[in-house]
């Protein structure tokens, strides 16, 4: 699945996330997707950085773990 900069996704993570924690985040939690300064850009190894919706950084999750509102 490719997710696009900006969108607002629900985290519901599938194994490599569950097993392999880079986030702070919980299962249904709502965050947005984005891009950083001299890091891949979303999609690349369908792995994206994400922030919560107070704007504070979450980590980076895989593609498949966020699904559309």
């Amino acid at each position: 699945m490719k997710v696009r900069v900006g969108s607002k996704y629900i985290f519901r993570p599938v194994p490599i996330d569950r097993f392999h924690k880079i986030t702070t985040l919980v299962p249904g939690d709502m965050v947005r997707v984005i891009n950083l300064t001299g890091a891949p850009k979303a999609n690349t190894m369908n792995h994206c950085h994400v922030e919560d919706m107070n704007g504070n950084f979450a980590g980076m999750v895989c593609c498949n773990s966020l699904t559309k509102e």
